[in-house]
C-alpha cells in the first residue's frame, strides 16, 4: 500500500499540478507588483491551466485520522484578498449572470474576483505547504483534501472568476489604472506596501531555499 501511495503522490499528474498551484500562489502573493491589465491577463491565462491540471489528478482516499494542518491564517487570507481588491478596484465585482441585457439589474447576485482568488489561494497554499513536507501520508491526504475542495468549492469559483476576467478583457472595458486608485484620498500618498516577511509561507520558503543552496 505504501509503495502504491508513494507512486501516486509522485506521479506526473500530481507533480505538474503542484507546480501550477505553487505558481498561482506566488503570483497572487505578488499581485501588487503588476499593472491592472497585466494582472488580469496573467490570471486569466493561469486559471484554465490550473483547472485542467486539477481535473487530471488521480483519485485517492485519506490515510490519517487527524485533519491536515492549516498554514494560511485569516490575516494571510485578508492580505492576499486586499491586494487583489486594491489592484482590480471597481472591476472586482461581477454579476453571476453574464447577459448584456440584464447584467446591470439590481436583482442579480454579485460575485467578487478577489474573494474567489483568495479562497483558491488558501486551499492551494495549504496543499503546497503540506506536499513539500515529503511525507507520503501527509502528501496523500493533502491531495485528497485538495481534490475534494476542487470538486465541491474552488473549481466553481475558478470558473466564475475566469468568466469575469474574460468579460473584462473582451467586453470593451478600459482597464487602465485610475489616477486616484491606490492613493490616500486625503494626503495623496501611495498606500504602504504590505510587509509579508512574517507570513508563515515566506519564512518556510526562505528555509527551503537555504537548504537547497
Amino acid at each position: 500500500m505504501n509503495n502504491e501511495k508513494e507512486a501516486l503522490v509522485y506521479s506526473g499528474q500530481v507533480i505538474e499540478f503542484v507546480a501550477v498551484a505553487n505558481e498561482l500562489c506566488s503570483f497572487l502573493e505578488q499581485a501588487s507588483g503588476f499593472s491592472r491589465p497585466d494582472f488580469v491577463d496573467k490570471t486569466r491565462k493561469i486559471l484554465p491551466l490550473l483547472y485542467y491540471k486539477a481535473a487530471l489528478l488521480p483519485r485517492t482516499g485519506p490515510l490519517l485520522d487527524e485533519a491536515a494542518e492549516k498554514f494560511v491564517s485569516e490575516e494571510d487570507w485578508h492580505a492576499v484578498h486586499d491586494a487583489i481588491l486594491d489592484k482590480l478596484g471597481r472591476f472586482n465585482d461581477y454579476p453571476e449572470v453574464f447577459d448584456p441585457v440584464v447584467k446591470d439589474t439590481e436583482d442579480l447576485v454579485g460575485g467578487s474576483i478577489a474573494e474567489n482568488l483568495a479562497d483558491i489561494y488558501q486551499d492551494l497554499r495549504d496543499f503546497v505547504m503540506l506536499y513539500r513536507m515529503g511525507t507520503v501520508e501527509l502528501m496523500n491526504d493533502a491531495l485528497w483534501e485538495c481534490t475534494q475542495h476542487f470538486e465541491q468549492g474552488w473549481g466553481q469559483k475558478l470558473l466564475n472568476s475566469l468568466r469575469a476576467l474574460h468579460n473584462l478583457l473582451h467586453g470593451g472595458e478600459d482597464l487602465g489604472e485610475d489616477e486616484d486608485e491606490g492613493k490616500d484620498t486625503q494626503k495623496g500618498d501611495e498606500l504602504p506596501r504590505r510587509d509579508t516577511e512574517n507570513w508563515i509561507f515566506t519564512r518556510r520558503k526562505k528555509n527551503w531555499d537555504e537548504e537547497e543552496n
